[in-house]
């Protein structure tokens, strides 16, 4: 398999990304799920927002990564079958889905630098506040955070319902494509 894109299928980068950014996503949204319920003396109490800062920083590069690749490595032309409507909102999900990544991200971060410190990535190396310490910012970026990732997932899950459609109901290689089977 290629590495970049073709004019019917991807290539193994953009899979190999699309991928890791999809796990990262529903792994982030279910450890914050978890970890909002744990007690002070729970030992993930603080485990669990280390992790999930880390992961959301690296998972920052990443999508840095892939929309730079994806702006200079063109996906696939649709499928003969598609309807133009269904290419229009594929390609209004995909910005969605970037648009909401990025706000889920940056609010993350606004979070846990508020105070004015940084974020340890599994002690590789931080990534400091650029803003020092704002007040009240925490609670502003915590409540954008936490409906933001609600709406990231819904629309991530209807995104894969999608596929599924493609895949199950349509009998095309929309999905094969993103396994690199086309």
């Amino acid at each position: 398999m290629a590495m970049r894109n073709s004019e019917n299928r991807y290539g193994w980068a953009a899979i190999t990304m699309h991928w890791l950014v999809a796990l990262a996503v529903f792994g982030l949204f279910g450890l914050g799920f978890w970890m909002v319920e744990l007690s002070y003396y729970d030992e993930w109490y603080r485990k669990g927002p280390d992790i999930h800062r880390a992961v959301g920083i690296l998972l920052f590069a990443v999508v840095v990564v892939r929309l730079v690749w994806r702006m200079s490595n063109p996906s696939p032309r649709p499928l003969p079958n598609h309807k133009p409507w269904e290419v229009f909102a594929a390609h209004v999900a995909h910005w969605a889905l970037y648009l909401l990544m990025f706000v889920a991200m940056i609010s993350g971060y606004l979070i846990s630098t508020a105070d004015g410190s940084s974020i340890s990535v599994f002690g590789l190396f931080e990534v400091p506040s650029v803003t020092g310490t704002v007040k009240g910012m925490e609670d502003t970026a915590g409540a954008v955070h936490y409906w933001i990732t609600w709406v990231l997932v819904a629309l991530a899950g209807i995104h894969a319902l999608g596929a599924f459609k493609h895949h199950f109901v349509d009998r095309d290689e929309t999905l094969k494509r993103m396994f690199g089977k086309s």
